[in-house]
């Protein structure tokens, strides 16, 4: 992110790293003039005025619950807790001036954007079905780490799922409201000789939401395909259908014989994720340019962005997603901000 960062014009000032020797690599790597091992020293940096949260997920809300507490911009990825991601809105409701966005690059990706404005517009008429399909090679680090173990926000779900799910309620404008999934380990050791550490963290997950409106989704992630890289997303409706392959998009009405092209890629070759993020940064750009106080922002160049409520829906989807996969039932999606039991995850339901 920091390149695209700088490419945009941004002045990057601070870098984190886990270990001092590691933030040095990194900013000498990417021009950055200061860097360090101790999150306050990033966030009381009188030069830094937005703070991108790309750390593990067991740290994402404590940092930024006092990101917003000292005055400082917010673009986070997904908490790790359903009761961090509560603290994390609580704190954003509390400071409102202040930007507290979540990163999920995925609605700025420029077929997204054309798939909502033609899904708005009737392309598929009376909207009825969504499937996602993302494929790839094992989401695992090399070395033991946060990845390996579901409490600590890894796998499939958690990483990725989080992302399709904002992007189908971004999509259709609906929420979920009864889930059913599957969560499945498939490699249960990591390391490059299969290693003594156990993973817990899924890395196939199956699942399906019935949204406000009776849309259906279907998602299914499968992250035991090395040299694969499918990412997909379809939308059928009464009359026609759009699908996002990658980072092009394709149509197809009832009275056409053959999908057309909406949207090339343009070549460029990255995959959609990253291509998302070039655009988001971009309106970043936007939202910041012109304001004379460095700390201030103009909301419509952004206002496609998820925010930290998005984030907690989000969350509570995943948490009912994991509830169904141990009971075998449909669970309701119940958005709360208050008296959520941080043992959730760890009762065992009464069937």
């Amino acid at each position: 992110m920091v390149p695209l960062l700088q490419k945009e014009g941004f002045p990057v000032q601070a870098v984190w790293g886990r270990t001092q020797e590691e933030a040095e690599s990194l900013a000498s790597e990417l021009d950055i003039p200061f860097s360090t091992s101790k999150t306050d020293d990033v966030l009381l940096h009188p030069e830094v005025h937005l703070v991108c949260i790309l750390t593990p997920p067991p740290h994402t809300r404590q940092i930024a619950v006092k990101a917003l507490g000292i005055g400082k911009n917010v673009i986070s990825e997904q908490a790790a807790t359903l009761t961090d991601a509560c603290k994390m809105v609580t704190a954003a409701r509390y400071y409102p001036q202040l930007m507290s966005i979540m990163g999920n690059s995925l609605r700025f990706l420029p077929a997204f954007v054309q798939m909502k404005r033609l899904l708005g517009e009737g392309y598929c008429g009376n909207l009825q079905v969504c499937e996602a399909r993302v494929y790839g090679g094992s989401l695992l680090s090399q070395s033991y780490g946060w990845a390996w173990e579901e409490l600590m926000g890894g796998g499939g779900l958690h990483t990725v799922g989080s992302c399709i799910i904002d992007l189908l309620s971004h999509l259709t404008g609906r929420r979920a409201v009864r889930v059913h999934g599957m969560l499945r380990t498939f490699v249960r050791q990591g390391g490059p000789a299969g290693g003594i550490r156990s993973v817990t963290a899924d890395d196939y997950a199956c699942f399906q939401l019935l949204m406000n409106g009776g849309v259906v989704c279907s998602v299914t992630l499968n992250f035991n395909l090395p040299g694969t890289d499918v990412h997909e997303i379809m939308l059928v409706g009464s009359s026609g259908r759009l699908i996002a392959r990658g980072t092009e998009l394709y149509g197809q009405r009832a009275s056409m014989q053959v999908e057309e092209l909406l949207l090339s890629d343009g070549g460029e070759g990255v995959g959609p994720s990253v291509r998302g993020l070039n655009s988001m940064v971009t309106q970043l750009r936007l939202s910041f340019q012109a304001q004379e106080d460095r700390r201030s922002w103009a909301r419509h160049p952004v206002s496609m962005a998820a925010s930290f409520e998005d984030g907690l829906y989000v969350q509570t989807v995943v948490d009912a997603i994991k509830r169904s996969n141990r009971t075998g039932e449909w669970e309701s999606v119940e958005v709360k901000i208050q008296d959520i039991d941080p043992n959730h995850n760890h009762r065992t339901l009464p069937n």
